[in-house]
C-alpha cells in the first residue's frame, strides 16, 4: 500500500510539473532592428555562435537607420540600435525608448568622403553632398559645416539612403558623401579622399541599443540574455579577433582584415564601462545627451526641448554576471 501512495503522489507531482509547462505563457519575441554598421556586428557574431538560442531574441535587419526608426515607431520591433540623436528624435516624437546598452562610440569611423580632387572640407562649398535622410546625416553634416564655417545653402544636397551611398559616388551623381563604415572603407579603396570623421567631435557619436519600456517590464530576463550574449561576443572578438572578423565579411562585405582596421575607430565599451556610462543618479552619457540635444535644437534638428534622463535604465546592466 505505501508503494501505491508514493507511485500516486509521484504520478500527481509529474503531472502537475507538466501541466505547469504547457499552461505557462511563453516570452514575447525580443526583435531587434539594425542597419549595417560594425559597432552593431557583435550582435550578429552572437548569433553565428548561437548566443541566442533558447532566447527570444530575434534580428531584424534594415537597409537603412531611417528605416529602423520607422519601424520602433509602427512597432514592428522591440528594440534598436541607433545613435543617440536618433533616439532623441523617437523621445520628440512621443516614443518611450530605454536605452540599456552603449554599443560604441565613434572616433574617426563615421566620415564626410570627396572625390580626390577636393582637398579639405571646405572645398565641397558648392559641390554636390550626398546624405541619408537621418539624424545622423544631418548632425554630422551640420557639425562639419560649422567647424569650418560653411552653411548649409552653401552646397547642394542630395537624398542618398545609405545603401547607396558607393553607388552614387561611383557613378559620378555627387561629389561627396556623408557616411560611415562598412562604406567608408569601400570608397576610400576606390579612391576617394577623406575630408571629415567623426574623431574631431569626440564623444558626439555613441550608438546605443535601447528597447520599449513596456517590454522591459514584462520581460526582463529577455533583456538580461540579450545584454549578457552581447558582452560574451565582445569578449570572443578580442579573444578570437581573426575568427570573428571572418563571420562578419558577409555583412560587411569587406576584408576581414578590413574589418579589424574599421574596428580602430570605434570603441566598444565593456560591462564595467558601461555600469560606469549609465550608472549613478549623473551618469556620464547623460551629460553627451544633453550636449546633443542642445546643439540639435540649435541646429533645428529637434524642434522642442527633451527630457533626457528618464530615457536611461541601468537597473538591466546592473544586473548582468558573466
Amino acid at each position: 500500500m505505501g508503494k501505491l501512495l508514493q507511485f500516486i503522489v509521484f504520478l500527481f507531482f509529474t503531472l502537475a510539473i507538466i501541466i505547469l509547462s504547457c499552461t505557462q505563457k511563453p516570452s514575447e519575441p525580443l526583435r531587434i532592428g539594425t542597419n549595417v554598421w560594425p559597432g552593431y556586428e557583435p550582435l550578429y557574431l552572437a548569433r553565428s555562435l548561437k548566443y541566442f538560442d533558447n532566447t527570444s531574441v530575434r534580428l531584424v535587419e534594415f537597409p537603412s537607420s531611417s528605416e529602423v526608426l520607422r519601424a520602433f515607431r509602427n512597432n514592428a520591433i522591440e528594440g534598436a540600435a541607433l545613435t543617440l540623436d536618433e533616439v532623441l528624435l523617437l523621445v520628440q516624437s512621443g516614443m518611450d525608448p530605454c536605452l540599456i546598452l552603449v554599443m560604441d562610440i565613434s572616433h574617426g569611423a563615421d566620415v564626410i568622403i570627396g572625390k580626390p580632387e577636393l582637398a579639405s572640407l571646405e572645398d565641397i562649398k558648392g559641390k554636390r553632398v550626398g546624405v541619408e535622410n537621418s539624424a545622423l546625416g544631418a548632425y554630422m553634416l551640420s557639425r562639419a559645416l560649422e567647424i569650418v564655417g560653411l552653411k548649409i545653402n552653401e552646397i547642394k544636397i542630395v537624398p542618398i539612403e545609405s545603401s547607396g551611398h558607393e553607388r552614387a559616388f561611383k557613378e559620378g551623381k555627387i561629389d561627396a558623401v556623408v557616411t560611415f563604415e562598412p562604406f567608408r572603407t569601400r570608397l576610400l579603396n576606390a579612391g576617394a579622399h577623406k575630408l571629415f570623421d567623426s574623431s574631431r567631435i569626440p564623444g558626439e557619436v555613441v550608438d546605443v541599443l535601447v528597447v520599449r519600456r513596456d517590454y522591459i517590464d514584462k520581460n526582463p530576463q529577455e533583456v538580461r540574455k540579450l545584454l549578457k550574449s552581447w558582452f560574451h561576443a565582445l569578449n570572443y572578438m578580442k579573444e578570437n579577433s581573426g575568427d570573428a572578423a571572418q563571420r562578419m565579411t558577409g555583412r560587411l562585405r569587406i576584408k576581414p582584415d578590413e574589418i579589424i582596421a574599421s574596428f580602430q575607430g570605434l570603441r566598444l565599451p565593456d560591462l564595467n564601462e558601461n555600469r560606469k556610462l549609465l550608472g549613478s543618479l549623473n551618469p556620464p552619457l547623460l551629460k553627451t545627451a544633453n550636449h546633443l540635444a542642445e546643439v540639435m535644437k540649435e541646429q533645428n534638428l529637434l524642434f522642442k526641448k527633451v527630457e533626457v534622463k528618464p530615457i536611461f535604465n541601468n537597473r538591466l546592466i546592473e544586473d548582468i554576471q558573466l
